[in-house]
């Protein structure tokens, strides 16, 4: 530390990205603070990923032993399966905690300084820091790394009280289970709740404004998914349908209009609603301005491939942004995929972020994971650079381990290049899907060939086993 500064880095945000950047650094021989308003490990540790998967463990389990079909094709006869609704809570509670700790505990073994309060550019190379009590202090760093994270997107329109109206944020707490719900949005947030409601025995209406439900997945793996996930559940569907007015009480009102017209065509009274309409970055009162830095229209930070913030094109030295604040994909794995490639970046080894091997997954019962791109997303790729687009597909109905599970639903799509067999993306749906992507995320970072993939072993019996299938067609040996 010759530059005579307080850090050498300090990073605003100690969430997934914040922390992952934070012992990258340490290991890089870099004296590093980290700065937290709020909750030691971001939305994923306490509102996220994190408590979500706890509590679709848990209810997964009682969908599981309440599905008498399915047992007794196994042989297994259960009788009157109860569960605590706060036990279940807890369980979530519980584990947030213990990961909270543990990533405290792993700062502070490695001598990264935590600075608790909220902290604001004041400048090149500083920042202030004020504490809950108001008290403010002012530190300097040779590098400054902005993690401040997202919070859930609440549409004009809806009232929040916590209670009967909520995001995601107070959905994880399973405070209550309302014997009917509404769900506005269908994406990641409102398919893993609707599992959880589900299997917990909440009547649920899924509310989607686009023309289609589950709009950014693959349309096979949407369709599939919603013949399994959402029409034998006790789920109703409105498609093509705003959520205009959502107010608070007993009951909760919904008025939902045409997604076109605007207008209201029918009015809904139910016990509560969940708004999980997506996520906004958290960039508002940053200090920005002091560097002559402005969000884009949607208020994000635009920085360029080695997570550099920039001003009219040009990176700003020293001044560095990554996570959910840069809206580039809003997933904690991919946040601490930048905060990595910053520290190396500021280390004097530029590293890129390839976006399109990050594999993203919903923990629905079976799973939905994806990585690269979509079929539709693939053919205007190949219309614009001039190649053709193959698709193959495998089914779980012919996989010897989901046979023997008794879960066969399921399907692997690949999408490659006809030319060179380049894998351009996969999507899966079906038992483990959130696990068994990763293998076709590894064989896109590495721009691997179906050409190739289609010769690697697979241990059988395994669920791996339907991508090798599908690998195997592409080239037509099978």
């Amino acid at each position: 530390m010759s530059h005579g500064l307080d850090y050498d880095l300090i990073i605003v945000g100690a969430g997934v990205g914040g922390h992952g950047a934070a012992l990258h650094a340490v290991s890089c021989g870099l004296k590093t603070a980290i700065i937290e308003a709020a909750d030691m490990g971001g939305t994923c540790v306490n509102r996220g990923c994190i408590p979500s998967k706890a509590l679709l463990a848990a209810s997964g389990k009682v969908r599981e032993l309440r599905d008498a079909h399915h047992l007794k094709a196994l042989g297994i006869q259960v009788q009157d399966v109860a569960f605590d609704r706060q036990g279940i809570a807890d369980h979530a509670r519980d584990i947030v905690n213990k990961q909270r700790d543990g990533l405290i505990g792993s700062l502070k073994r490695l001598g990264v300084d935590i600075l608790y309060g909220r902290g604001k550019l004041a400048g090149p190379q500083k920042l202030t820091v004020t504490a809950a009590d108001g008290s403010e202090k002012t530190v300097t760093a040779q590098d400054i790394i902005l993690a401040t994270g997202s919070v859930p997107f609440v549409p004009p329109g809806a009232e929040l009280d916590g209670k009967t109206v909520f995001t995601s944020d107070d959905a994880i707490k399973l405070e209550s289970l309302p014997p009917w719900i509404a769900i506005v949005g269908s994406g990641y947030i409102g398919l893993e709740f609707a599992d959880v409601y589900s299997a917990l025995g909440c009547e649920i209406t899924l509310i989607e404004a686009l023309d289609q439900l589950m709009p950014g997945f693959d349309p096979d793996i949407a369709k599939l998914a919603q013949r399994v996930l959402i029409t034998p559940r006790d789920i109703e569907t409105k498609v093509g349908l705003l959520a205009k007015r959502v107010i608070p009480g007993s009951p909760v009102v919904v008025e939902l209009a045409d997604a076109k017209t605007k207008e209201v065509v029918e009015v809904l009274e139910v016990d509560a609603c969940l708004i999980a309409t997506g996520r906004v970055p958290m960039t508002k009162d940053l200090g920005l301005e002091t560097v002559g830095v402005e969000l884009d229209r949607r208020g994000f930070i635009n920085v360029d491939d080695h997570m550099a913030v920039l001003l009219e094109g040009q990176p700003v030295p020293h001044l560095w942004a990554i996570g959910d604040a840069t809206g580039k994909m809003m997933l904690a794995h991919t946040a601490s995929a930048q905060g990595i490639a910053a520290v190396e970046s500021i280390c004097g080894r530029p590293r890129q972020v390839d976006y399109r091997s990050i594999p993203a997954a919903a923990f629905t019962h079976p799973e939905v994971s994806f990585v690269g791109l979509t079929e539709p997303q693939a053919k205007e790729l190949a219309q614009a650079e001039g190649f053709q687009v193959e698709v193959v597909r495998s089914y779980f109905k012919g996989n010897a381990k989901a046979i023997a599970e008794g879960e066969t639903d399921g399907i692997a799509k690949v999408v490659y290049r006809k030319d060179t067999g380049e894998v351009l993306g996969v999507h899966i749906f079906g038992l483990h899907a959130a696990d068994l992507i990763q293998e076709a995320a590894n064989a896109i970072a590495l721009r691997q060939s179906v050409h190739d993939l289609a010769y690697l072993v697979h241990t059988h019996p395994t669920l791996s086993e339907v991508l090798d299938e599908a690998y195997k067609r592409a080239i037509g040996s099978h």
